[in-house]
């Protein structure tokens, strides 16, 4: 890999010889596992805004969607718990992340955050499902629209607090991308598990979900420019593509999805596939990214230069120490 630089001197200016060590990656790509850590994202995100749905559908009257988004949160984080365990490894691995609290580090705060809402989720699905405690139950549910947000973004942070370059320079976006994405799977999981009489908030949660999600990953593959690839190139790309596909389908059918089941279902099972097809795009391109030494080197010269750099083709003459 070469560039040069741009501009009017690039005719006196030597070409900048932009290449790794033997064409060996720059940095070490993530060694998450699939399909443990994109489904661990995606239940996490689930979880944390089926708390949200819960405590509206409560406040609001709707109970029907009230019960059915608390068993969701519930499911999400007791399921979702179980893939990051066994990402781990060992289930000590997750105690030992909670022997501390920094608040300036996203891996301690999330892990935080997912005992205090799998806590507060359990708490609230057992009230309701006992009919003990009701008011108990109520304050739980509450106390879990709080965790309920955290939950559902700070997958994206964490992602963003890391060296691989897809994911760091789009770090203005991923907590959006991920909050959308999470309302958008909550309000799937709402409209395929409620009456259609009563899951009009979930309709609304869907519809803007992917709105928000959608208008993310456009704003994520025009601003980042070269860093940018790797969400529109290879597996991550059909990924990413197909998701926004799913996603904008399934956000469209939400708004007439009171219509009939059929459309319920259309729309549920588009925004659940787009969704899960959001994690695993995510962690390709993160993947990619890492692996291709152009995206880590070229956007530092950049910065250090204060010039745009062109990425030309190399030339095949042998290893280069």
């Amino acid at each position: 890999m070469r560039a040069r630089r741009g501009g009017d001197s690039a005719a006196t200016v030597p070409e900048a010889e932009l290449r790794s060590y033997y064409g060996q990656p720059v940095l070490k790509p993530p060694i998450w596992h699939v399909p443990h850590m994109p489904v661990y994202l995606y239940l996490g995100g689930l979880s944390g805004a089926s708390s949200v749905i819960a405590a509206a559908a409560r406040l609001s009257g709707h109970d029907r969607l009230a019960l059915a988004a608390r068993v969701t949160a519930f499911a999400g984080a007791g399921l979702g718990s179980g893939f990051l365990v066994a990402e781990l490894g060992r289930p000590e691995r997750f105690l030992n992340m909670l022997r501390v609290f920094k608040v300036t580090s996203p891996m301690s705060v999330g892990s935080w955050t997912l005992a205090a809402h799998s806590g507060l989720t359990a708490a609230g699905v057992a009230s309701a499902v006992t009919g003990l405690l009701p008011v108990a139950g109520d304050a739980a549910v509450m106390a879990s629209a709080l965790t309920g947000p955290v939950m559902a973004t700070y997958t994206g942070v964490l992602l963003a607090d890391t060296a691989v370059p897809a994911w760091h320079a789009a770090r203005r976006e991923l907590p959006f991308l991920f909050a959308g994405s999470a309302l958008a799977s909550a309000g799937a999981v709402g409209m395929l598990t409620t009456p259609r009489a009563e899951a009009a908030p979930a309709r609304a949660a869907a519809a803007l979900g992917a709105v928000m999600e959608t208008t993310a990953a456009a704003v994520i593959e025009r601003r980042l420019g070269l860093e940018g690839e790797p969400y529109q190139q290879g597996r991550a790309g059909l990924l990413m593509k197909t998701s926004r596909a799913l996603i904008l389908a399934g956000g469209l059918l939400a708004t007439v999805a009171g219509r009939s089941r059929a459309l319920t279902a259309a729309s549920g099972l588009a925004l659940t596939a787009g969704a899960l097809c959001t994690r695993f795009g995510m962690l390709e391109a993160g993947k990619a990214s890492a692996l291709d030494p152009k995206y880590t080197v070229v956007p530092q010269r950049e910065r250090a230069g204060g010039r745009r750099l062109t990425v030309v083709p190399d030339r095949d003459d042998g290893p280069h120490a």
